[in-house]
């Protein structure tokens, strides 16, 4: 149904995507996955045709659009993000108009409106102008405009922002239906959202294309060992000790030192092993206390944030080594005495910024124990006025 191939889009020497290819099959719901400023709004406007790719092919149903821009237009739908209406006309003069837009036959046009506004949910609402709609009404009437003509492909940017809790479940509800008989491609940066209607996310970041795969085979793709995550108090230290104990413990790993003197572990068990219970039982009889502890369950969210951290991290890594690379050139064409400098500036460099990020956590800690200090001194508080309401109720 849908192909990009090799999409590059700059503006000036911002590069907004980057050379992007995948394929959307009939009557798929496909996620596209990614922040703000990823390049997902930039990549459906080239799909939809309102802006055109630097370089790269996009086709619908075998029609490339830079070519046959009316014949693929026609084929889609298109919600924007920030529901650009004309708020003086009532929710059926809107819907007429964007009839008209779309060239459908005058004698199928009252049918269409019909049957949109009945599957957006909008009988009720027709005769109101859009001004007086709530933001729910209003992406409702939106997506009404994307849906009249029937079109067989249907971009949804965004449709749920801004929406309270009942209308995103409507909403998301009107979505899964229509998915059933056209293709759609709805962009969010929701994780939840994607995983409950789409039956394939494409992960776009900066530009680039992290992965294209179900929700499921991601969750399963990073699915970590069988571990939980533990927060303790552990003034003793005897925290290694003690798990030696523990007959199916694999491993134990320090994942983070807190500003309060407690640290969180990874306790990693053989597969189909629950440590739980057994953690609960032995810890605190050996003055270790529990603040915290869950199993860890890999989620879209968690797939997601990977794919981006290694993709981040192997780009530091890259800029690392490039600008070391770059660094030994420019020793190695210095004189003994320019070389012997160069080497003792940067030292005296890493220094001041190991000097510089040492100031900075230190600043942390102390911004992080005053908190503390404050929420501590709200509870006692609290807790006085709570007494004093109480004996006033007793009294009375």
């Amino acid at each position: 149904m849908i192909q990009v191939k090799n999409v590059t889009k700059k503006y000036g020497n911002f590069l907004a995507v980057n050379d992007i290819s995948f394929e959307v099959k009939d009557n798929e719901i496909v996620g596209f996955l990614g922040p703000n400023g990823a390049g997902k709004s930039t990549t459906m406007n080239m799909i939809t045709g309102y802006i055109e790719p630097t370089s790269g092919r996009i086709l619908v149903n075998g029609k490339e659009i830079s070519k046959e821009p009316n014949k693929v237009k026609k084929q889609i739908g298109y919600m924007p993000e920030n529901i650009p209406l004309y708020q003086d006309l009532t929710v059926r003069e809107f819907i007429n108009y964007m009839a008209d837009l779309k060239f459908v036959k005058r004698k199928e046009k009252k049918e269409q409106v019909e049957k949109v506004l009945e599957q957006t949910g909008l009988i009720d609402v027709q005769k109101r102008t859009i001004k007086k709609l709530s933001r729910g009404y209003k992406q409702r009437v939106s997506l009404a405009g994307a849906l009249i003509g029937n079109p067989e492909v249907l971009i949804l940017d965004e449709p749920t922002v801004g929406l309270d809790p009942k209308q995103i479940t409507e909403i998301r509800a009107l979505i899964k239906k229509l998915g059933k008989k056209h293709t759609v491609i709805l962009s969010s940066h929701i994780l939840s959202e994607v995983s409950q209607i789409c039956e394939k996310v494409i992960i776009i970041n900066k530009g680039n294309i992290l992965a294209v795969d179900t929700p499921e085979h991601l969750e399963e793709e990073f699915k970590e060992e069988n571990s939980i995550h533990i927060t303790v108090e552990d003034k003793e230290n005897k925290i290694e000790n003690v798990c030696e104990k523990i007959k199916e413990l694999k491993s134990i790993k320090l994942l983070k030192e807190n500003p309060d003197n407690t640290k969180q572990y990874a306790l990693i068990a053989n597969s189909n092993v629950d440590l739980r219970k057994e953690v609960f039982d032995i810890f605190p009889k050996n003055n270790i206390s529990i603040l915290e502890l869950k199993k860890t369950e890999v989620t879209l969210e968690d797939a997601f944030l990977k794919l981006i951290n290694e993709k981040e991290l192997k780009e530091k890594k890259e800029k690392e080594e490039k600008e070391k690379s770059k660094r030994e050139e420019e020793l190695n064409n210095m004189t003994k005495e320019e070389r012997k400098q160069a080497i003792k500036q940067d030292k005296k460099d890493k220094k001041e910024e190991f000097n510089k990020k040492w100031e900075e956590n230190r600043k942390k800690e102390k911004e992080f124990k005053e908190e503390m200090k404050q929420q501590k001194k709200k509870e006692k508080i609290n807790k006085k006025t709570s007494k004093k309401e109480n004996k006033k109720g007793g009294k009375k």
